[in-house]
């Protein structure tokens, strides 16, 4: 049973032609616009969880690469700024290095 009322103001041209369609479909304009409605949020919805698979194989892959750094250093959780970045900076010339002697 519906019991909600929502009011919403168009154009007289729009509200022209939606009446031709309901007219044309053989409904009220209630019943046109709750048709329209009801298919807009369904493909709204199909589009959400297309977009939240997505979402969740991103952070499938993302979390495949993240990882600990072990190492016997007490320090380190105070440090690990600093070790990463070392470790990015030697990745990146072991990178170049290789580049350079594959041309």
């Amino acid at each position: 049973m519906k019991t909600e009322v929502y009011s919403w103001r168009v154009s007289a041209a729009t509200k022209t032609d939606l009446e031709s369609e309901a007219r044309r479909e053989g409904t009220s304009l209630a019943g046109l616009l709750e048709t329209i409605t009801a298919d807009w949020l369904q493909k709204r919805r199909t589009s959400r969880n297309g977009e939240e698979a997505e979402q969740a194989a991103l952070r499938r892959r993302v979390m495949a690469t993240v990882g600990t750094i072990h190492s016997g250093d007490p320090t380190l959780a105070t440090r690990a700024r600093e070790v990463v970045r070392e470790r990015i900076v030697r990745k990146y010339a072991e990178e170049t290095r290789a580049s350079r002697r594959n041309h």
